[in-house]
């Protein structure tokens, strides 16, 4: 192994569980890529952008992911990245070439059998009929929050009642009804409807401020 693969396995080990950065590592050589640990975003948890007046392909991974979501969300991006290299950028970005890409991409990943049984049983279902992400999937995300930091000022929305606030970001809101997936919430100081992911991290509010 050359040191830069020696030096990206090291920085790895903060990320994903050891077992699987000889494989991420792999990926990463794979295609003439930029690979960088991003902020915190709210809307996202990983990112894909194609190659682009000579610069490489680019992923970005939010940093602040428990272990097993960090590895899942990099497989997702990786199979964006194969798609693109296989098919360029005339397929629908989460349609059957991509599906088909990131299950060749996760059976490396379950083949491993390290993976916690909940996160395993949860993706072997995935596989079955793959969403379009871990963040659409109800029960594989519930099975990732099992190993995320506990933090108690917070609390899952669909865990909160119907009319009850919330705060998420820097916005308040009212939960309203569910709509699939998802509650469609007031946001208070502009009375605009949002769409928010009823496994959404918010912070209750006994009244509303």
């Amino acid at each position: 192994m050359n040191s830069k693969r020696e030096n990206i396995s090291k920085a790895l080990k903060r990320y994903i569980p050891e077992c699987y950065i000889p494989y991420i590592v792999s990926l990463m050589f794979s295609e003439n890529l930029a690979f960088r640990i991003s902020k915190p975003r709210k809307t996202k948890a990983g990112d894909y952008r194609p190659p682009f007046k000579g610069e490489p392909h680019r992923i970005s991974i939010n940093g602040d992911l428990n272990p097993y979501a960090f590895l899942i969300t990099t497989v997702h991006e990786f199979a964006h990245m194969t798609t693109y290299v296989k098919y360029g950028g005339q397929v629908l970005p989460h349609g059957l070439e991509w599906k088909s890409e990131f299950k060749r991409l996760l059976i490396p990943v379950l083949e491993q059998k390290e993976l916690p049984l909940t996160i395993e049983k949860a993706l072997l279902n995935s596989l079955n009929n793959l969403k379009a992400s871990s963040c659409t999937d109800i029960h594989l995300m519930r099975a990732l929050r099992e190993f995320n930091a506990l933090d108690d000022s917070t609390e899952l929305l669909e865990n909160i009642g119907n009319n009850m606030y919330f705060r998420l970001g820097k916005m308040t809101f009212q939960r309203g009804i569910l709509r699939r997936r998802k509650y469609l919430c007031t946001e208070v100081n502009t009375g605009k409807k949002y769409l928010v992911n009823r496994l959404a991290e918010v912070e209750p509010l006994k009244n509303e401020e």
